[in-house]
C-alpha cells in the first residue's frame, strides 16, 4: 500500500474518530440530550472511550493476520489518543456536570477575570469529590484507568520513546490492557445490577486479551515444526 494511501486513510479515520465529539457538540448547542443531559454525555463518552480504545487493542493481533495489513500499525496511537480524548472528556463531565460544579457561574468568573471567584466554586465541590471518590469504588477504578491513559499519552511521541528507550517504553504502553480492563471493570460498576451493557465490550476486550497468548503459542508451535528433526546419533 502506498503512502498517499495511508494518509488518506489516517485522515479518514481521524473524522471517522472526531465524529462523535461533533454529534456531542451538535446536540449540546441544539439541547437535545433527553431528560437527562448529565448522565447522557456521561454514558455516550464513556462508550466511545472504551470503542476507540478496543479499536486501538485490536490492530496488533488483526496486522499478525496477513503482512499485507502491517500499515494498520500506523493507526494505533491516532486512535489511543482519541481514546484519551474522551476519557478526558468523560472525566470533565463529572468534574463540571456532575458533581454540583457552578459551570455557569464560573464561564462568568473568567469573563470578568474574578480568579478569586473561581477558587471558591472549585473549593464548594472539591470536599464532595473527594468523598464520592472514597465511596465509590467505580470511580476509583476510572480513575486508575485515567491516570494509565495520561501517562501513554504523554509518552506517546517518537522523542519519548527514543529518550526512554524502546524496552521501557514497550513495558509502560503494555498497561494499556490494564487500563482497558479497569476501564470495564468501571463500566459494569457504573450500571445497575442486572444491566448487561457491558458485556458486549468485555467480550471483544476478553478475544484480544486472549490474542496474545494465543498468537505467541501458534508461534512457538510453528517454530517447533520448522526446525529440522535431529538424526539419530
Amino acid at each position: 500500500m502506498t503512502t498517499r494511501t495511508i494518509r488518506y486513510i489516517k485522515s479518514a479515520v481521524f473524522l471517522l474518530a472526531l465524529a462523535p465529539f461533533l454529534v456531542l457538540g451538535y446536540r449540546f448547542q441544539t439541547g437535545n440530550l433527553g431528560t437527562d443531559p448529565v448522565q447522557w454525555i456521561t454514558h455516550f463518552t464513556g462508550n466511545w472511550t472504551v470503542y476507540l480504545l478496543l479499536a486501538s487493542l485490536a490492530i496488533t493481533p488483526v496486522r499478525r493476520l496477513s503482512p499485507a495489513l502491517g500499515w494498520l500499525v500506523r493507526l494505533r496511537r491516532m486512535l489511543g489518543l482519541f481514546a484519551f480524548f474522551y476519557a478526558t472528556l468523560h472525566l470533565l463531565t463529572y468534574v463540571f456536570l456532575f458533581s454540583g460544579f457552578d459551570l455557569t457561574g464560573a464561564l462568568t468568573s473568567l469573563r470578568a477575570h474574578d480568579l478569586a471567584a473561581l477558587r471558591q466554586q472549585w473549593l464548594a465541590v472539591w470536599p464532595t469529590m473527594v468523598d464520592d471518590i472514597k465511596k465509590r469504588r467505580f470511580i476509583q477504578v476510572g480513575l486508575a484507568s485515567y491516570v494509565i491513559l495520561l501517562a501513554l499519552a504523554v509518552t506517546s511521541s517518537q522523542w519519548v520513546m527514543r529518550a526512554m528507550g524502546g524496552k521501557p517504553w514497550q513495558r509502560l504502553h503494555r498497561l494499556v490492557y490494564l487500563a482497558a480492563v479497569l476501564g470495564i471493570v468501571h463500566y459494569w460498576w457504573l450500571v445497575k445490577k442486572g444491566v448487561l451493557s457491558p458485556l458486549r465490550d468485555t467480550l471483544v476486550l476478553a478475544v484480544l486479551l486472549l490474542a496474545r497468548p494465543a498468537y505467541r503459542l501458534l508461534t512457538r508451535k510453528r517454530t517447533v515444526r520448522a526446525r529440522p528433526a535431529r538424526t539419530a546419533a
